[in-house]
C-alpha cells in the first residue's frame, strides 16, 4: 500500500470520533464495584457481574473448582429452582451464559432493556444464596469431566497446550488448566464449591457492568434496590499468588500422538502484564505480536516464511496483557510438508535476528496503528465485546481510566520501542519451546 495512501488512512481513522460515552462508575457502600456504559442505538441491555477469583485463586490440589463452581450457579437459590435464571432469561427473549478464566469468573446475560431490574434481581440472589444438593453436584461434576474429556483428552492440541503451560509455570497457577485436571475434578465435593463460594462470591468481590440503552441513575437505583441489601465478606484476602522464579534454562518438550494431522512448532516467553497506570511494556508487546503474526499477508513471520521461502504454511505470535501477573508472548510456525520442525525453527529463528537487526518498516507500523483505531471503532458497535472489555480489565486491577487510556498509548508507541521490547524478551533461556507431532499408534501406547 502507498505510504501517502496509509498516511491518509490514519489520519482518518485517527481523527474518527469513538462511539459511545466513557463510563459512568461508583461503588455501594457494601464494596460493589459498579461501570455502566450507555449505548442508547437499540433498546437493548448487557448485564454482567464479575467475580475477582478464577482458577488461578484455587486451594492446592482442588484444581478446576472455579469453573465447577460456574456450573453449580445454575442450580437453584432460596428463592428460584433449579434453572429457572436461564428459562427466565429465555422467555424474556434474552440469552445467558458464564465464563470462568485463570483471574476472574463472569455472569452475563443480554435482555430488552426494561428487564435489567429482573435480571439484577436474580443475580443478586444468587450471589449469596446459592443452594445445591449432592445430587446438583454429582450430576455438574460429570457433566464437567465429559466437557474435559470432548475439549481436551480427545483434541491432541489441546493437551499439548495444556503441558506446555505446565511447563512454563512452574510455581504459578498459571500452569492449572482452568477446566482442573481429571483426578483432582473426580474428587471436588459440595464442601469443597461451598467453601469456594462462601469466600469468594461477595459483592466487594464482584464488579457489576451494564452496558445499553440505561441512564446511570437508573442503573444506580437498580443496584442499590437489589445489591445493595447484600452483606460483603469480611476480611476478604488479598490476591496473592506464588510467583515464578527466574528461568535459567530453555524448556523443551515433544509432543507425539496418532491423531495428530500437522505438525507444528511453538515457542512461549514469559512476559509483563499490563500494570495498573503503566501500559507502555505491554503496549510495545501488543504491537511486536501484530508486526510478527499479526496478518500471514503482510506480517515479518508471514512475509518471509509463507511467502518467500514457503517453508510454513501458517504463522502467528499471540499476546494478551489483561491479566493480574506475567503472562506469555508466543510464536506459532507450521511447516509446509516436507519440511522438518527442526528446519522451520531454524528459519523462524533467522526470521527474528534479522528482524532485530533491521528494525520495525514505518509503513507496517502506521498500518498496524491504523487498523487497531479502526477495530477499536467497529468494536464500540457490540455493547456485549465493550462490556466484557472493560469487565476484563477491572477484574484484574487495571483501573477505568488504564481502559480508556489503553488505545491512545498503543498509538504512541515507536519502532525503536518495540525492537527493544524484542531484545528483552527473545532470550531463548527463558523461552519455553513445544513441538507436537504425528507418532505411530503403538509408539503412543508404549
Amino acid at each position: 500500500m502507498p505510504r501517502l495512501l496509509i498516511a491518509f488512512i490514519t489520519a482518518f481513522f485517527l481523527a474518527a470520533p469513538v462511539r459511545g460515552a466513557d463510563a459512568t462508575t461508583f461503588t455501594l457502600d457494601n464494596g460493589m464495584q459498579v461501570v455502566v456504559l450507555v449505548d442508547k442505538r437499540a433498546p437493548v441491555v448487557v448485564h454482567m457481574v464479575w467475580y475477582k477469583v478464577g482458577a488461578a485463586d484455587e486451594p492446592p490440589g482442588k484444581s478446576g473448582i472455579a469453573h465447577f463452581l460456574e456450573h453449580l450457579m445454575f442450580k437453584g437459590t432460596d428463592d428460584m429452582a433449579a434453572g429457572e435464571l436461564s428459562e427466565t432469561v429465555a422467555r424474556n427473549g434474552g440469552s445467558d451464559n458464564a465464563f470462568t478464566s485463570w483471574d476472574y469468573t463472569a455472569y452475563f446475560q443480554r435482555v430488552a432493556a426494561d428487564r435489567l431490574g429482573l435480571m439484577m434481581q436474580m443475580e443478586a440472589d444468587r450471589m449469596r444464596d446459592l443452594q445445591m444438593t449432592e445430587e446438583d453436584v454429582a450430576t455438574e461434576r460429570q457433566v464437567v469431566l465429559e466437557e474435559r474429556g470432548q475439549r481436551t483428552d480427545s483434541d491432541p492440541g489441546a493437551l499439548f497446550s495444556e503441558q506446555r503451560r505446565a511447563a512454563q509455570f512452574l510455581n504459578h497457577p498459571y500452569g492449572i488448566p482452568v477446566i482442573g485436571w481429571r483426578q483432582e475434578v473426580e474428587k471436588l465435593s459440595r464442601e469443597d464449591a461451598f467453601a469456594f463460594y462462601r469466600r469468594f462470591y461477595a459483592p466487594n468481590n464482584a464488579i457489576l457492568v451494564v452496558a445499553g440503552d440505561v441512564e446511570p441513575e437508573e442503573v444506580r437505583a437498580l443496584a442499590e434496590k437489589y445489591y445493595g441489601p447484600l452483606e460483603p465478606t469480611p476480611d476478604l484476602p488479598e490476591r496473592v499468588r506464588p510467583q515464578e522464579p527466574p528461568q535459567l534454562a530453555e524448556r523443551r518438550l515433544s509432543f507425539s500422538d496418532p491423531r495428530v494431522a500437522q505438525p507444528y512448532l511453538t515457542r512461549t516467553y514469559l512476559a509483563p502484564e499490563r500494570d495498573p497506570g503503566d501500559q507502555r511494556q505491554a503496549a510495545r508487546l501488543a504491537i511486536l505480536a501484530e508486526i510478527l503474526g499479526g496478518s500471514g499477508a503482510t506480517s515479518v513471520l508471514g512475509r518471509q516464511l509463507q511467502f518467500e521461502s514457503r517453508q510454513a504454511i501458517y504463522t502467528a505470535a499471540f499476546y494478551d496483557g489483561t491479566a493480574l501477573d506475567d503472562t506469555v508472548f508466543g510464536l506459532i510456525v507450521v511447516p509446509t510438508p516436507g519440511v522438518s520442525l527442526e528446519e522451520i525453527e531454524a528459519a523462524m529463528d533467522d526470521t527474528i535476528a534479522k528482524f532485530l537487526e533491521e528494525g520495525v518498516d514505518q509503513a507496517q507500523l502506521e498500518r498496524i496503528k491504523m487498523q487497531l483505531r479502526a477495530s477499536r471503532i467497529y468494536a464500540e458497535d457490540n455493547v456485549q465485546a465493550r462490556a466484557r472489555r472493560y469487565g476484563a480489565a477491572l477484574s484484574v486491577g487495571l483501573s477505568v481510566e488504564d481502559i480508556e487510556a489503553w488505545p491512545d498509548i498503543l498509538q504512541e508507541i515507536t519502532g525503536e520501542e518495540v525492537v527493544a521490547a524484542a531484545r528483552e524478551l527473545f532470550d531463548r533461556r527463558r523461552a519455553v519451546t513445544g513441538m507436537i507431532m504425528p507418532a505411530q499408534a503403538e509408539e503412543a501406547g508404549q
